[in-house]
């Protein structure tokens, strides 16, 4: 399968530098090779979305509410996000989890949303500094992913991302045998709720830079990055995107 590598350009850019960002990144050649996306603010979706037409690049949300309209003040449906030209949305992000409280009950039902309204869902998982001290990584990302995942996630359209709450942003990150085992047990928890585990990419993601990701995308069941900083700058991103290999 093709390697994905996302941009979550978290809440940053106003609408001339993301423009700009946008286009310089459309500018570039198709890469043929893996699939980029990137994840704008929701401010910057619509104004992005034919920018992208024709770069091979797409465009994705940063989160959405379960529900698919109604009185929610502030909020954004998945249908909101697909209509603005999106096909991918990340959903559990660990600032989202920590910072508005959402549980893995919420993450599931956004995911049934993002798939009601055609989008594919980028589900993210990762232990904290104490969780990891305390040896519950395996524990608490097997709750995580049986929590936030629907039934029948195997029969949809799914991508899963680990990102260990310790390394975003910090610029630390885990070793390759530590990225290697958590990679192969979210595979080996897919396979038990789906015989289309293998079709299902795992993203690695917290502290991705042009500097190591030669270093984590060849291992074992990583199947492309969901970067943050490094996905502000154009030239990181795509050299990201060229340590993916073909």
């Amino acid at each position: 399968m093709r390697k994905l590598i996302a941009g979550n350009w978290k809440m940053n850019e106003l609408r001339a530098d993301g423009t700009a960002l946008a286009r310089a990144l459309a500018s570039q050649p198709p890469d043929h090779g893996r699939e980029l996306l990137i994840c704008p603010p929701a401010t910057l979706l619509a104004g992005i979305a034919p920018l992208l037409a024709g770069s091979g690049i797409a465009l994705g949300g940063q989160d959405c509410h379960p529900d698919p309209k109604g009185a929610h003040t502030g909020d954004i449906s998945a249908a909101m996000l697909k209509d603005a030209g999106c096909d991918y949305v990340i959903l559990g992000h660990s600032e989202r989890r920590q910072e508005h409280h959402e549980t893995d009950e919420l993450v599931r039902r956004k995911v049934e949303a993002a798939w009601a309204a055609g989008l594919t869902p980028i589900v993210c998982v990762g232990e904290t500094a104490a969780e990891r001290d305390a040896g519950r990584t395996l524990a608490v990302i097997g709750r995580q992913l049986s929590g936030s995942l629907p039934a029948n996630a195997g029969a949809r359209p799914l991508v899963v991302a680990y990102e260990p709450v310790w390394a975003i942003g910090t610029g630390r990150t885990p070793k390759p045998d530590e990225i290697a085992e958590v990679h192969a047990f979210i595979r080996a928890e897919l396979a038990k709720a789906t015989p289309d585990a293998a079709s299902v990419r795992i993203l690695y993601g917290g502290s991705v830079t042009a500097k190591n990701a030669p270093e984590i995308l060849p291992i074992a069941h990583v199947d492309g990055a969901l970067v943050g900083g490094a996905s502000l700058d154009a030239h990181s991103f795509r050299t990201i995107a060229l340590s993916a290999g073909d």
